[in-house]
């Protein structure tokens, strides 16, 4: 099963994180909204098959069948592709750290996959989980109303952000060890193990959570507010981008970025001119530059 290097890793998310910034405003707002409707599907999938399993009896596999299910959603992302503001928030950064793109691209980046990721997932939430009934059944929407409120209701401000931190860092390392996969089957193994361990914890995604507090909402859980969601989403927010933008982009452009040659994603190599030399000079190694 061939596989990337971490080094080529940390250079295949620049150049991804550089494609991301340089999109059309119209293809971002697709890409997301593909996105927040495929992170919608998990939800959705997540909670028809964790419903109607008794804590008392289950103990905590509910998550962990919630967790499996979720992986789901991106699968879908990765290997469909779209625009999922929770790995852009590494790829992107990757790339402004290497001074590919400018910190107001990545702003407009994060604005826009953001909108078209609440759109999607607000659509699925409304019309597909909610007006069909699938999520209005007794023991479906008891495993919404309780996913809902934990998120909506009962966590803190600092657990919000911390749950999202923890949420990030491994759905980055999902994203990241895919760009080391050169196969479907390989992406969905690196994928699966880390979607899977951040549900079942129990944390925080922004994106998710797009989905389970409107859906919640949608299906008058009791007490649960758009005041109560969009304070979730901003904590949600500033966790995952600390977990993914420190703890991914910045170890890994600071272990392996900063002095790696740049090159195409697939060869690992850097471009170079006829004479040998590097096409543009900071794709020369530190230490090479005249």
């Amino acid at each position: 099963m061939a596989f990337k290097t971490p080094q080529q890793i940390t250079l295949a998310g620049i150049k991804t994180g550089e494609t991301k910034a340089e999109m059309s405003v119209g293809k971002v707002l697709v890409g997301s909204f593909l996105a927040g409707a495929y992170i919608a599907f998990a939800g959705i999938v997540a909670i028809s098959v964790s419903s109607g399993m008794n804590p008392d009896t289950w103990g905590t596999l509910p998550t962990f069948f919630t967790g499996i299910a979720f992986v789901l959603g991106l699968v879908l992302v990765i290997i469909a592709g779209s625009e999922l503001l929770t790995g852009n928030m590494a790829l992107v950064p990757l790339a402004v750290l290497r001074r590919r793109v400018g910190v107001g691209k990545l702003a407009v980046n994060f604005g826009l996959v953001a909108l078209g990721n609440l759109i999607g997932s607000i659509f699925v939430a409304y019309f597909l989980a909610v007006k069909t009934g699938v999520v209005t059944d007794e023991l479906p929407l008891a495993r919404l109303e309780t996913i809902a409120t934990k998120k909506g209701i009962e966590e803190s401000d600092w657990q919000i952000f911390l749950r999202a931190v923890g949420c990030n860092w491994l759905v980055c390392l999902a994203v990241w060890m895919a760009l080391s996969a050169e196969d479907i089957a390989g992406k969905v193994l690196a994928i699966f193990f880390p979607i899977m361990a951040f549900v079942a914890i129990g944390f925080d995604h922004v994106v998710a959570n797009m989905f389970f507090l409107p859906a919640a909402i949608f299906a008058n859980v009791p007490d649960l507010t758009w005041g109560d969601a969009i304070h979730n989403w901003i904590f949600a927010f500033l966790g995952n981008f600390v977990g993914a933008a420190v703890f991914v982009a910045g170890a890994y452009y600071y272990l392996y970025g900063k002095t790696g040659d740049d090159a195409p994603a697939e060869s690992g190599a850097a471009e170079r001119t006829s004479d040998g030399r590097f096409a543009r000079e900071e794709d020369a190694p530190v230490g090479t530059r005249h």
